[in-house]
């Protein structure tokens, strides 16, 4: 999660919403990603589906069996979607997300009978760190708001 918590990092250097993910397969880490939506442009541009599409690459393989995603924060329809579709065998996440989860809080993806594939998941790993991170970025760009108001 460690490695997660430092690719949130570089995501709030560019001003994209501080979430990071690593896939790890065996104990080494085969993909990393961060939010790059507003570096990139790109509304599909989330930290799993970077770090998915960065370990499909690494290691050859369209489906991820074996492999683990650990993500700052609970993961939205989209990326629980994905990870079912790409065999994922677990997610861990730090926090829970209560606008846009689907693992349990909002949604739960991972664990439909009506999917072929479920993903288990656990959730609270370094949750206070990986909470911390989003706290802190969206407090900034509020104070950066109300500082902009009235100019």
């Amino acid at each position: 999660m460690a490695c997660a918590i430092e690719e949130a990092g570089k995501a709030a250097q560019t001003g994209d919403v501080p979430v990071g993910a690593v896939v790890v397969k065996d104990g080494a880490i085969v993909g990393r990603g961060r939010n790059r939506i507003e570096a990139e442009g790109d509304p599909t541009a989330h930290a799993e589906i970077v770090a998915i599409r960065d370990a499909a690459r690494a290691t050859g393989a369209k489906w991820l069996i074996g492999c683990t995603l650990y993500v700052t924060a609970e993961p939205c329809t989209m990326c629980a979607g994905a990870a079912v579709l790409a065999r994922l065998d677990a997610i861990v996440a730090g926090c829970p997300s209560d606008k846009s989860g689907a693992c349990g809080t909002v949604a739960d993806i991972l664990s439909s009978e009506s999917l072929n594939h479920r993903v288990s998941y656990e959730a609270g790993v370094l949750e206070e760190e990986c909470a911390a991170l989003l706290t802190g970025f969206f407090r900034g760009l509020r104070e950066r708001k109300a500082g902009n108001c009235g100019g």
